[in-house]
């Protein structure tokens, strides 16, 4: 039996590779965004990912279909397309230092921007043209893009002028036509951002604990932001003043002598019509009226709610329970479909309304939407 040169032994490499290993296998995917595609085509191939790791990694959908059984894609249609298919990205963008926690696109077209926000307190902007014209090396890892800007989340002053560390970026929304970016961070407050000057521009303050989640009303010039509190607030984009204090549990856990239990906003999604606001609170999911700021209904669910979003009149949501709910406005569960992520972070809709992306590591999952709404 002939051994290997132990001259030639790599011990950095090694290390090197098993912490890579590690890495792997409990990498996270916190959010996901379909990217938008170059004309002519109108219909997104590519999904992004931000990743536990820090990185930002595109998947191509339709070369992750074209692996899979031709005869299992037409057996299963009423069922989940891909469930249990490990995808490989195109490459990776290696962004962040400590984990990436939401991704989104500024603009459309191949003149979009691929924005990402992290732990580092960063948003980093990349060029998407660029990284689609550019050719990866064969292992599709490193820092191969400089991002055609950055933003970094203030620090503020504390006794004896000492300053306060950068606080984390957990999401981020967008305003293309004011060249706005909204960010909520971990020191209670969201900031919005002027793309063209690189400023921030406002400071919206009022939260007592850090953000989870925000999203923008363009058409009145407000943001909505979820907070650790437990509290949703609608914001003034004007003056940076709070409008409205939403407070989705409130008279659910007093009614049921609950009035100390805990709660935290964990996700907010406004309709195309910016008239209707889904809010994820805990083990609940609210719907409210943003013209009366009436809550409509709440609906009690057996886990944390942790993404949702609107599809047409209708609501899919997911959370800490391998499942993919979807809701009609009126709050009744029109189906419940099984998926393999125990806890899914974010839900996403493919712009034609056929596909819905769930998780993308280390599986790959991918529904069609007429069996997500078909079975019960």
């Amino acid at each position: 039996m002939r051994g290997g040169d132990a001259r030639n032994w790599d011990e950095e490499g090694y290390r090197t590779s098993v912490i890579e290993e590690r890495e792997a296998l409990t990498l996270t995917v916190f959010r996901t965004a379909f990217a938008p595609s170059p004309n002519p085509n109108p219909n997104p191939d590519i999904i992004v990912a931000a990743c536990s790791d820090g990185s930002v990694a595109p998947f191509s959908i339709s070369s992750f279909i074209s692996s899979y059984p031709s005869s299992l894609k037409s057996n299963d249609h009423h069922q989940h397309l891909l469930d249990n298919q490990v995808a490989d990205p195109l490459y990776s963008l290696q962004g962040h230092q400590g984990p990436a926690y939401d991704v989104k696109f500024y603009g459309d077209g191949e003149n979009a921007l691929l924005l990402s926000c992290g732990d580092d307190g960063r948003i980093l902007a990349w060029s998407w043209k660029e990284i689609l014209n550019s050719v990866m090396p064969s292992d599709g890892k490193g820092n191969y893009f400089d991002p055609v800007f950055y933003l970094v989340n203030p620090q503020h002053k504390g006794p004896w002028g000492a300053l306060s560390p950068i606080p984390e970026t957990n999401a981020i929304s967008t305003d293309v036509q004011g060249g706005r970016i909204f960010a909520a961070t971990g020191d209670s407050c969201a900031y919005s951002w002027d793309v063209e000057t690189g400023k921030c521009t406002m400071e919206f303050r009022g939260h007592s604990d850090y953000l989870h989640c925000i999203a923008a009303r363009c058409s009145s010039n407000q943001i909505i932001t979820g907070s650790e509190d437990g509290t949703g607030r609608i914001w003034d984009c004007r003056s940076g003043k709070c409008t409205r204090v939403l407070n989705p549990t409130k008279d659910m856990t007093e009614g049921k002598g609950q009035k100390h239990a805990y709660r935290w906003v964990s996700c907010v999604a406004v309709d195309a019509s910016e008239t209707w606001l889904a809010c994820g609170s805990g083990s609940s999911l609210s719907l409210w009226s943003l013209p009366t700021y009436d809550c409509i209904w709440s609906y009690e669910t057996q886990f944390p709610i942790q993404d949702a979003l609107f599809d047409k009149n209708q609501i899919l949501a997911v959370g800490a329970e391998p499942v993919l709910t979807r809701f009609n406005i009126d709050g009744k569960v029109l189906s419940q479909i099984q998926c393999a992520p125990q806890s899914a972070f974010s839900v996403s809709l493919h712009p034609t309304g056929e596909i819905v992306v769930i998780r993308l590591h280390p599986s790959v999952l991918l529904y069609l939407v007429e069996s997500v709404s078909q079975h019960a």
